[in-house]
């Protein structure tokens, strides 16, 4: 990674005053942690510890359908989506301490206009398994954003939001089915003994914590097929792998590099793996007509960009310097992509993408140096790196790509 003089001299050259130099610098804050790599990694990972209660949730599902099977695990599905709902008492003794919500008139259900199309899918990612939930149209869409992640209240999504990945999200089925097997191996159990336990299990997340994403099956970024150039089906089907990968690629640097941010750095390279699985190659128009930036330096007011400004936001001068740095970076990631395409697209070369990817900052990705410093970074990963792949070990992929590519 370049040092901070450096940087601000790209950030000048796009055009940025010292104090939209300043927030660049802040905002453009390179934030990956890879003190895991230094152990060694098989891709796709193994599934984390939740999966095991989702997998059960499946099961369930192909009984009696995805909608009632969460209705009944899920305590944020037992309550309707309402102004003020996650303020009141039985909201919070619910969500927040567990207790059942059977008999409490508040808890009415969520409701969802087509239930019977929610999709539960199970989905291998490189980071491996992670619950995926499709809802049948926008609006069930919009209701299972607000029920997981606005605590039940209508509060509004943007309308180039199509997916949404959750970290953390507290699941009290699994921490009812962790008491009992607890209170089964503790015949002398009683709720002084489980109040002690529960303090005990809190610090011990990946006991009680899920990761999952919702998803659309809308246009990608509330961009149509006409604008496109594509058939509907066509653009239906290819939105819904962008969104599934790019989601994953969340899950990717959630778990490996601890870090998930709304920031423009982490949707570049989402959008780089989501739009190379939908159509083998990276396209710089499709990122940028996604951003907002088709007509730079003209932005398109509701494009995505505008939902990655930053808190608090960038000002005015520095969110335009920030687009001429995402429409440089675009292009360039493009060109690089385009010399060393065959390799990229190789499902055992993408993991060290994406990897190569996270070292770098925007300033560097805009610069008119990226493609060395891509090349230089996915260099030493291929060098060093311990990884293995699911078909061969790193070291025999490295000989190859090395060789073919003379990087």
């Amino acid at each position: 990674m370049i040092q901070q003089p450096s940087r601000t001299d790209i950030l000048t050259y796009f055009g940025a005053i010292a104090r939209e130099a300043e927030e660049l610098l802040v905002y453009n804050q390179n934030v990956f942690d890879h003190n895991i790599l230094t152990h060694p990694l098989k891709f796709p990972l193994t599934p984390e510890l939740y999966v095991a209660a989702w997998e059960e949730y499946a099961v369930a599902a192909r009984v009696i359908g995805v909608f009632e099977a969460l209705k009944q695990r899920l305590v944020q599905f037992q309550f309707p989506i309402k102004e003020g709902i996650s303020q009141t008492e039985v909201y919070l003794s619910a969500t927040r301490r567990g207790v059942t919500a059977d008999r409490m008139p508040e808890a009415t259900g969520l409701v969802l206009q087509q239930p019977e199309k929610l999709q539960l899918i199970l989905h291998q990612s490189l980071a491996g398994i992670i619950p995926v939930l499709l809802a049948g149209n926008r609006e069930d869409f919009l209701s299972l954003v607000q029920a997981l992640t606005k605590r039940n209240e209508p509060q509004p999504v943007p309308t180039s939001m199509g997916a949404c990945i959750i970290s953390g999200f507290n699941n009290w089925d699994r921490i009812r089915q962790y008491r009992q097997k607890w209170e089964a191996e503790n015949l002398a159990s009683s709720e002084i003994n489980w109040a002690k336990e529960f303090q005990r299990l809190i610090p011990q997340k990946q006991l009680y914590q899920d990761k999952l994403i919702i998803l659309s099956d809308g246009a990608y970024s509330n961009i149509s097929a006409r604008d496109m150039g594509l058939e509907e089906s066509q653009w239906q089907q290819l939105s819904l792998t962008i969104r599934l990968e790019h989601e994953c690629t969340h899950y990717f640097t959630r778990r490996l590099f601890n870090s998930m941010q709304n920031n423009i750095l982490d949707e570049l390279i989402a959008d780089y793996r989501g739009i190379v699985a939908a159509t083998g190659y990276y396209r710089a128009d499709w990122c940028l007509r996604f951003l907002g930036l088709e007509s730079f330096p003209d932005y398109r007011k509701g494009g995505r960009l505008q939902n990655y400004r930053g808190n608090p936001p960038l000002s005015d001068g520095a969110f335009r310097v920030l687009q001429a740095l995402v429409k440089a970076a675009a292009e360039n990631l493009q060109r690089f992509h385009a010399e060393y395409a065959r390799k990229l697209t190789d499902t055992n070369i993408q993991p060290l993408m994406l990897t190569t990817l996270t070292y770098l900052t925007l300033e560097e990705l805009a610069s008119k140096e990226a493609n060395s410093f891509i090349q230089q970074n996915l260099d030493r990963l291929l060098k060093t790196s311990c990884v293995e792949t699911q078909n061969c070990t790193l070291s025999r992929l490295a000989n190859v790509f090395l060789q073919e590519s003379k990087i």
